[in-house]
């Protein structure tokens, strides 16, 4: 019996993150960074932007897509273009219904603009409120990449997050913060809970790590199985 090929992991970070969020994973198999690419244009929409996304993905590859926050929403739409994706959700949403009512109301009315994407870069003790930060290590982290984070790509970002239709297919996997004030009564729909907020990528990845290393596991012992 041939030995099962090493899991394939695709990671997208959250809105201006980039891969130091994944750097405490510790993943067994092959694993690659999506990195943002800049929008086209202001009007540049998620399924377009989505699929130069995927361009990076062979389409006959099956693997493992993750995202967190809005890097899952961008998973979501990718694995539309990619069936052989496995879409896993950190600290993310499937569609407007499940945005706080800041999130609805932002949506109904368009304030959203009128919000300088600089704000949360200046108020770093904020931001580290709203992420749920509680280590010096991570508020540092957290504070590194607010201050890298592009406006611009910031801007974009939160026109298309608040307007996005959502999706329902396919099917994710789900791990979420008890603690996580962006987003906090996802854990209704999620398969796993952990303590935390909305970085629990950080502060949780030991526990992140063993649950798609399990995952990955009991997936390919399946496959050899069928």
């Amino acid at each position: 019996m041939m030995a099962a090929s090493p899991p394939i992991f695709y990671l997208i970070p959250g809105l201006g993150a980039d891969e130091r969020v994944f750097q405490f994973l510790r993943l067994r198999g092959e694993v690659h960074v999506l990195h943002w690419l800049l929008p086209q244009n202001s009007a540049e929409d998620l399924p377009h932007y989505a699929a130069r996304l995927a361009a990076a993905i062979p389409p006959e590859q099956a693997c493992w897509l993750l995202g967190v926050s809005f890097g899952g929403v961008l998973a979501l739409e990718v694995a539309q273009l990619r069936p052989l994706a496995r879409v896993v959700l950190i600290s993310s949403f499937v569609g407007p219904s499940e945005l706080p009512w800041i999130g609805k109301l932002a949506r109904i009315t368009g304030l959203y603009h009128l919000v300088p994407p600089q704000l949360l870069p200046r108020l770093p003790r904020v931001a580290g409120w709203f992420f749920g930060v509680k280590t010096g290590r991570d508020y540092q982290l957290l504070r590194q990449i607010l201050q890298d984070t592009d406006p611009g790509f910031t801007r974009w970002a939160i026109a298309r997050l608040l307007q996005w239709p959502g999706r329902t297919s396919p099917a994710a996997i789900r791990i979420h913060g008890t603690e996580d004030r962006l987003l906090p009564t996802r854990t209704a729909h999620s398969q796993y809970i952990l303590p935390g907020g909305h970085l629990i990528i950080i502060s949780q990845a030991a526990a992140i790590s063993r649950i798609l290393n399990q995952l990955a596991a009991e997936t390919a012992a399946l496959s050899a199985v069928a």
